[in-house]
């Protein structure tokens, strides 16, 4: 017990120091700021999808929901690499109840009963390919996940979820402030409707940072997109010397997704 709080109480003042870092002069936090957890489920073709999908609409987002995460995010990965592959978005209040979902999982009763057809399976005929997390400090300018109005009504929407990879902390801390300094005005005014940003603390290819953005559509992604692109705040925040010294971003990992049925977002 007193490891994991250890490991909490670490990895919560990591997660402040980065963010006030990276926020730099930014206007004061709105609240206190979440962090995320992100599962990616790798799939094989086959069984593998329905059952990882009866699995987290029937046993992980009810559970999660009765440990008090939410909204927690379901999605179908529709383009990128490596499908199929399923991604969930866990927001929670502190570090130490994310990192420590999974052992009150292993308590649960009602949750190993729902979970049993998946958590179960054999080695002969496993139930997915891999699962890959990654935890993250949300910006302290955007400090709560927001979902699209869409999804209260289920209404049609589809999800875009970029990882930016900085090749330095320097880079990195300069390229979150940008959002600060600019870049979530600029997408409100493009009508990019924003969910989450969230700076990484574990994950692969660190530096990074990852936020989300919802549009009804694939060509409204588009077209707003290229309202952002060509905004004179965008091309004058962006010619920045302050931002625009060295490249800021040395890779984007870009993936299209659609909620499941089980989406809370």
């Amino acid at each position: 017990m007193r490891r994991r709080q250890f490991l909490a109480a670490s990895l919560a003042a990591s997660a402040m120091s980065v963010a006030r870092g990276a926020a730099g002069q930014s206007a004061e936090a709105k609240g206190p700021r979440e962090y995320y957890q992100i599962r990616k489920y790798s799939l094989f073709n086959g069984a593998q999808p329905k059952l990882t999908q009866s699995y987290l609409e029937e046993a992980l987002v009810p559970a999660l929901t009765k440990m008090g995460f939410g909204p927690v995010g379901v999605f179908s990965l529709d383009i990128g690499p490596e499908t199929p592959t399923y991604y969930v978005v866990i927001p929670g209040s502190s570090v130490e109840t994310l990192v420590t979902a999974d052992l009150h999982l292993a308590e649960d009763g009602e949750f190993q009963k729902a979970a049993a057809p998946f958590w179960n399976a054999p080695a002969s005929a496993p139930s997915f390919q891999r699962v890959e997390g990654s935890l993250l400090a949300a910006f302290e300018g955007w400090p709560k996940l927001t979902p699209p109005a869409s999804s209260a009504t289920k209404a049609k929407r589809i999800f875009q979820m970029r990882t930016y990879e900085s090749p330095t902390y320097q880079d990195h801390v300069r390229k979150v402030e940008m959002f600060h300094k600019g870049e979530f005005a600029i997408f409100k005014a493009a009508g990019l409707t924003s969910v989450f940003y969230g700076d990484t603390l574990i994950g692969p290819r660190m530096p990074s940072l990852t936020y989300m953005l919802s549009m009804e559509s694939l060509d409204e992604l588009n077209t707003k997109w290229a309202a952002f692109s060509g905004n004179p705040e965008w091309k004058k925040l962006s010619a920045d010397p302050r931002y625009s010294f060295e490249p800021t971003v040395s890779n984007i990992t870009n993936l299209i997704l659609s909620p499941l049925k089980s989406s809370q977002i």
